[in-house]
């Protein structure tokens, strides 16, 4: 595929070195004579110019494009970048680096955003996801398609724990797309029993505001009977 990465920081490079050793055509466009270190990506083309110009990104190919990657630090160049990737040159994939978690509500495609990718939110999520159990943790989303990825950690005295995957009652519209399970990934089966401890990751639409409720009470323990009495106020 032919990517353009506007942003040629630690992030852009970072992200066309992987791209180059999966045999990606690659290449990096900045506005910032210090940030144009082509011996560190040697194999990407290199532009000096503004990312934010329509003829910038012609002259960088975008019109045969496969993907723009927004990966500038500044989220008003990177929306700037991906609308006119997706209406000037209809690029078929926009991926945007979100800096600041407080303007995830910008990064859709009103703006031409395909998936927006958030250090600080992925960071959060992770720390999330490594001290809760039997709570979702949202991941990531992708725009285009209004869909989330979710985590969540089966407790040891979860009601699901030993029960068929083909039994889960899933929210509708919301998908099991792997189970984690000793540091392995697996691709779950109808008859696979789940078991206490398996992270299960879950693409739940984003339109149904009741799904994440409903996973959390299909797989949290059920509250003892004394907690039950404490809520009713008995």
């Amino acid at each position: 595929m032919k990517i353009v990465i506007a942003g040629a920081g630690s992030v852009g490079r970072s992200v066309a070195l992987e791209l180059l050793d999966h045999d990606h055509e690659i290449t990096l466009i900045d506005n910032q004579p210090d940030q144009l270190r082509v011996a560190s990506v040697a194999d990407a083309d290199w532009v000096l110019a503004d990312a934010c110009s329509p003829e910038a990104l012609r002259d960088a190919g975008l019109a045969e494009a496969d993907v723009m990657v927004a990966a500038t630090g500044d989220d008003k160049v990177n929306l700037v970048v991906s609308l006119l990737a997706k209406t000037e040159f209809a690029v078929p994939r926009v991926v945007a680096r979100l800096n600041n978690p407080k303007n995830e509500w910008l990064f859709d495609e009103s703006w031409g955003v395909d998936v927006s990718v958030s250090t600080p939110r992925m960071m959060t999520a992770l720390v999330e996801e490594a001290v809760s159990i039997g709570t979702p943790v949202r991941l990531f989303s992708f725009n285009s398609a209004e869909v989330s990825m979710y985590a969540i950690v089966v407790p040891d005295d979860s009601p699901v724990a030993g029960t068929r995957v083909a039994s889960l009652d899933l929210p509708p519209r919301s998908v099991l797309t792997a189970i984690l399970r000793d540091g392995r990934p697996l691709t779950p089966s109808a008859d696979d029993l789940l078991e206490a401890g398996d992270e299960l990751l879950l693409l739940i639409s984003d339109t149904d505001q009741t799904a994440v409720p409903r996973l959390t009470g299909l797989i949290a323990p059920a509250p003892d009977e004394d907690e039950e009495l404490e809520a009713d106020g008995r």
